[in-house]
């Protein structure tokens, strides 16, 4: 997809702040270190719009990213920051499943994980839930740049088998830094909101 346009288009914490459900919308989840706000920079082909912090929890509202009046991408919070207190940890909760819940017009959910490290209890449980949900399951193994490539073959063994990953194509190698496969996950973001404006 060439970005003609995108925006920051609404931070919201309940779903009377949330857009209209007018456009296809792909989240993405994963743990609070994993580079979620890389990911939509590199994305969207922008250094700051979404804020990238060292401090891991950062984020701590949905951002939903409009791009070319066509879909959107939508930040969920991170989940699994041990440092945050209990009563934090609920609300960021809370406010991710009122989102699952509510959200007609979710078209995919997609896992980020850190290709360095095994899926924790966290990513499992999630990624059950996409399954679960009949979404396509589409797994991003960030960081890959990081490793080498014996290491990234192994990596991604201990992903399938850690999450039950169904399909090897679901599972791409990503990496911010290089910019490694946006196109590959754009080519797939386009089918996916293709298929799912036919289906609706």
């Amino acid at each position: 997809m060439k970005i003609r346009q995108c925006e920051l288009e609404k931070v919201a914490v309940k779903k009377e702040q949330y857009p209209a459900a007018d456009l296809p919308e792909f989240a993405f989840c994963g743990r609070s270190n994993v580079g979620k706000s890389s990911f939509t920079n590199a994305m969207l082909g922008r250094k700051n719009l979404a804020r990238t912090s060292g401090k891991p929890g950062k984020t701590r509202t949905i951002n939903f990213y409009r791009i070319n009046d066509a879909l959107r991408l939508v930040d969920l919070p991170g989940y699994g920051y041990a440092v945050a207190s209990k009563k934090e940890q609920d609300a960021w909760a809370k406010t991710i499943n009122e989102y699952l819940e509510s959200r007609d017009n979710l078209a995919e959910l997609i896992l980020l994980v850190d290709m360095r490290h095994e899926p924790t209890a966290k990513d499992k449980e999630m990624y059950a839930w996409i399954l679960e949900n009949d979404f396509a399951g589409l797994v991003v193994a960030t960081k890959a740049d990081k490793l080498s490539k014996n290491q990234r073959h192994k990596a991604f063994a201990t992903i399938k088998k850690a999450l039950n990953v169904p399909y090897d194509d679901l599972i791409v190698p990503y990496s911010a830094v290089t910019k490694e496969n946006v196109d590959v996950l754009w080519e797939i973001l386009d089918d996916m909101a293709a298929y799912y404006r036919k289906k609706d």
